[in-house]
């Protein structure tokens, strides 16, 4: 029987990357959440268990859902072990449950993130083994339970993690490339370019064919992450099984059709070949075509709308010295009247694609930061095509 607290509002956190919070406020807006705030790499909201079932199968641009359950104040790792300590785990989770924890730290005090997680980890197995003579066993890796501490100065929040794994990892893929653009990063892009799911989607370096997968799920509403087989909330005292078979049935109800053509081009054989297993396991052979080709000798067709990440840091070959000049040259003449949409982290390498950027936004992914530009292609001149 579903707890009677399960139709309550609560206070919960998405987790986002540096740049995606306002797209991630619009996609809860978009879902129903309530009482939504923007804050650092994150977005704060409520809503019931279901929404947050919902927001694990749902959110684009999330890496993983939050809920708080305890907050309070320490002021030395002694008091700080205690009060986890005297948290009573076993109305959280079960003996048998594997779980993990995870920190963030923001103090003078408390300055090691790895050292404080260490310390949740001996507070939860110490308070189990005291009660019980037995302790859950640990899984850093593909534990049940996933437990986050963030200690802001000396107030510290105890959040049960919703997602478990990040939510990037949709379940969709079978392999990908060197440094692959992240799923999350992907669908924050599109979201964030304002396609309007009419014009076809190109993209010319596609790689793996992230951006392409998410493209197409975007562009028939699928849900993010129906393919994923496991969240940590199913693992959950109060999991109401078929409240969420509910909610999977609901969002898969809101699939709507997509007319256009999604396509991809990359002059690897093997990126190709992986590109196209992948396409296949997201079960969209018939929505999206990949093909090897090289984008410097593809002219593509009118009004297609282009996104796409060329390769940048450790996946671009320093040797190709007029590697952005080409990009420009080629754009403009084999690109006509195409929205275009990049993102590379060597900021400074981009002046060299010669045409002025309609949009630039700062974006960070992983450590690096990065440029997502804007180029609308016109034949000819630009300003004589304005007026």
């Amino acid at each position: 029987m579903p707890n009677k607290t399960q139709n309550r509002n609560f206070y919960m956190i998405a987790k986002t990357m540096f740049g995606l919070e306002e797209v991630l406020a619009q996609e809860l807006k978009y879902l129903g959440g309530q009482d939504i705030k923007k804050m650092n790499r994150a977005v704060s909201f409520k809503g019931d268990i279901g929404f947050l079932y919902k927001a694990n199968l749902n959110l684009r641009t999330a890496l993983r859902i939050l809920k708080p359950i305890k907050y309070f104040q320490a002021y030395n790792n002694k008091e700080l072990y205690k009060k986890l300590y005297e948290i009573e785990w076993s109305k959280i989770f079960k003996l048998n449950n594997t779980f993990s924890t995870s920190a963030t730290t923001k103090s003078d005090t408390f300055k090691h993130s790895k050292f404080t997680s260490l310390l949740l980890k001996d507070a939860i197995a110490d308070s189990f083994r005291d009660k019980y003579k037995k302790r859950p066993n640990v899984d850093p890796d593909e534990a049940d339970i996933h437990i986050n501490l963030h200690i802001a100065k000396n107030t510290c929040t105890l959040s049960l993690d919703s997602s478990g794994k990040s939510l990037h990892k949709r379940g969709y893929k079978i392999n990908s490339l060197t440094a692959p653009i992240n799923e999350v990063l992907a669908s924050g892009l599109i979201l964030m370019s304002n396609w309007d799911k009419k014009k076809d989607f190109h993209d010319p370096m596609c790689g793996s064919g992230t951006i392409l997968i998410e493209a197409a799920m975007i562009a028939q509403n699928v849900p993010a992450n129906i393919f994923r087989k496991k969240f940590s909330f199913q693992k959950w005292k109060d999991f109401d099984s078929n409240l969420w078979e509910k909610i999977k049935e609901k969002s898969l109800d809101k699939e709507i059709d997509f007319k256009g053509k999604i396509t991809g081009g990359d002059i690897s054989k093997k990126a190709i070949d992986i590109c196209k297993k992948n396409i296949k396991n997201a079960l969209m052979n018939n929505k999206i075509e990949a093909f090897q080709a090289d984008f410097f000798s593809t002219k593509i067709n009118e009004n297609t709308f282009v996104l796409f990440n060329p390769p940048y840091g450790e996946r671009l070959k320093l040797n190709q010295l007029n590697f952005y000049e080409n990009i420009g040259s080629t754009l403009k003449h084999n690109y006509e009247e195409c929205d275009v949409w990049l993102i590379s982290s060597d900021i400074s390498e981009m002046k060299f694609i010669g045409l002025k950027p309609d949009k630039k936004i700062k974006l960070i992914n992983g450590k690096l930061e990065c440029s997502f530009r804007k180029f609308e292609i016109y034949k000819g001149s630009k300003r004589l095509n304005k007026n």
